[in-house]
């Protein structure tokens, strides 16, 4: 027997939510083609275009091996270009294309669909009261992690 049970794991509860998520996202996303990781992808390049492939795995939250193969697949698709930067050659800027583009706007719309549903299920006051809840997660995580003083 363990000395707490499942049921009151927040841990569990946080990972079930974001399975949901992902789950439902790679759904509607399928037609377009995308995983959830392309997606985000696309999505962080049309705010950030330039990026870098190790800053773009930053904010995917993705390796950086895991994001040079969802770059590898997107390019391969001629959805993303990439070129090397004027200054530092050894890296890599990484923009949409105007397919990527198209591809992108199709793939928001349904996942744009996702988040309004989900949002609609709480009141103003209550979105902001679990952003605040999970942001206070993501602190006390992260203060707990190894290494991280």
């Amino acid at each position: 027997m363990t000395s707490m049970p499942a049921s009151e794991r927040l841990g569990s509860h946080l990972k079930r939510a974001e399975q949901a998520l992902n789950a439902t996202k790679a759904a509607v996303l399928k037609p377009a083609g995308l995983t959830v990781a392309q997606y985000a992808a696309l999505l962080h390049l049309d705010d950030n275009p330039g990026i870098s492939a190790a800053a773009l795995a930053r904010l995917c939250g993705v390796t950086p091996p895991t994001m040079n193969t969802v770059l590898k697949n997107l390019q391969d698709r001629d959805l993303i270009t990439r070129s090397p930067h004027e200054w530092h050659k050894n890296v890599l800027e990484t923009r949409l294309t105007d397919e990527g583009r198209a591809v992108l706007t199709a793939a928001d719309t349904s996942a744009v669909r996702v988040e309004r549903a989900l949002a609609a299920e709480f009141t103003e006051a209550e979105r902001d009261a679990l952003t605040g809840l999970i942001a206070r997660c993501v602190r006390v995580l992260e203060e707990q992690r190894p290494g991280s003083s």
